[in-house]
């Protein structure tokens, strides 16, 4: 395998089929790889390193990855907290908290191991993953209207680069209440790509994203509810269908959950009072 310029995608030599003939051709995939996130704290005035977590993701981006993913299980609380990250670029980030900072230490005993499918796996219940929220989502904010959602998949999917030339990667997007673009990551794992957009906001002091619309392009599970709960975004679109856990927690939660929204049509879960629609 050889890696392409850039280390999302790696070029391969596949077999191509059609019919009864075969070629030998090169394709792009996209890459995965585990990254190991570290956690160092002070502890009677010495530093020790923890790992807590082993993720399957799509190299890049990967100091918002772990902060975003220290923010989102409820590690840490702002960006304040964090004395430095080091990126090794080779497949570890350690994050280190500064003297004051406090972590639960049961965090160190998790252990955690994710796969890209799934956000959740190496938890012992679900119990676990419903963290207490940062912050609130606002009921009356934002307000959209149907065309604005109707812009979302199509502004998604115009900026979905590395999604064009593998077909294999999810996305998460970020979007204001008018529908501009404000951000986008893409990763193997759904609810890694959404950690990278919420860890890039975290770290330049932006939360909560109160004001936005997250648009994802896979279906939208309890996991991806409950990262953007906690990062207060109180609108979330999905091209595929929600689970029954995921609307649910949407409830809860006071969030507005779309989903298939594609083609001109989207179907409201919960909090539809946002949704500015025209009565007949």
């Amino acid at each position: 395998m050889k890696t392409a310029d850039k280390s999302s995608i790696a070029i391969i030599q596949t077999a191509k089929v059609c019919g009864s003939t075969c070629t030998t051709e090169s394709d792009r995939v996209s890459v995965e790889e585990p990254l190991e996130i570290r956690l160092a704290v002070t502890c009677d005035g010495a530093e020790v390193v923890h790992q807590v977590a082993v993720t399957m993701r799509t190299p890049g981006h990967d100091s918002e990855l772990a902060a975003g993913f220290l923010f989102t299980e409820g590690i840490i609380s702002c960006a304040a907290d964090i004395a430095r990250i080091d990126d090794d670029k080779c497949n570890v980030v350690s994050v280190y908290l500064k003297e004051h900072v406090e972590v639960d230490a049961r965090v160190f005993a998790r252990h955690s191991f994710m796969a890209s499918s799934c956000g959740v796996c190496g938890k012992k219940s679900i119990d676990a993953v419903r963290v207490k929220r940062q912050y609130d989502c606002l009921h009356d904010s934002p307000l959209i209207a149907p065309s604005t959602v109707h812009g979302l998949a199509a502004g998604l999917r115009s900026v979905q680069a590395d999604f064009e030339r593998t077909g294999g990667l999810h996305a998460s997007c970020l979007f204001d209440s008018q529908g501009q673009m404000q951000i986008i990551r893409e990763d193997v794992g759904r609810h890694n790509a959404l950690d990278k957009v919420i860890g890039s906001r975290f770290l330049s002091n932006q939360l909560p994203l109160n004001g936005c619309i997250l648009m994802v392009s896979g279906r939208a599970s309890f996991e991806l509810i409950q990262k953007a709960a906690h990062a207060g975004i109180a609108v979330i679109a999905a091209v595929g269908a929600p689970s029954s856990l995921a609307v649910q927690l949407a409830e809860e939660c006071d969030m507005t959950l779309l989903g298939f929204v594609r083609d001109d049509r989207f179907n409201i879960y919960s909090g539809q009072h946002r949704v500015v629609l025209q009565r007949s």
